[in-house]
């Protein structure tokens, strides 16, 4: 078992910038990618950013040049620089993690942009 727990949500005007964190704990030697996803009211789930135990990133195209997904592996930590904030970003965010085969999700933090 795994365990995600994030912080760092809130509400901002756009324009703004926010930082999420998620901390992983349990069974986290099974542990390569994690990632954030978000899902917005009204939409389905959107996959925003992920990062491997390596370094390699992957991010949606709306997102590209205003997010910074990072990792400290020895905190066993990923975190989510969010700048330039948009209102079309508002949504609650999820930690996420593939281990053991199994995906994991902590319980969502909200952001809100105000335009």
């Amino acid at each position: 078992q795994v365990q995600l727990v994030e912080s760092g949500g809130g509400l901002v005007q756009a324009g703004g910038s926010l930082r999420l964190s998620c901390a992983a704990s349990g069974s986290i030697f099974g542990i390569n990618v994690m990632g954030w996803y978000r899902r917005a009211p009204g939409k389905q789930r959107e996959l925003v950013a992920t990062i491997t135990s390596g370094g390699s990133t992957y991010y949606v195209n709306s997102v590209k040049g205003r997010f910074t997904i990072s990792r400290d592996n020895a905190k066993n930590t990923v975190y989510l620089q969010m700048n330039s904030l948009k209102p079309e970003d508002t949504a609650v965010y999820y930690c996420w993690t593939l281990a053991n085969h199994t995906n994991y999700w902590g319980q969502g933090t909200q952001v809100t942009v105000s335009s």
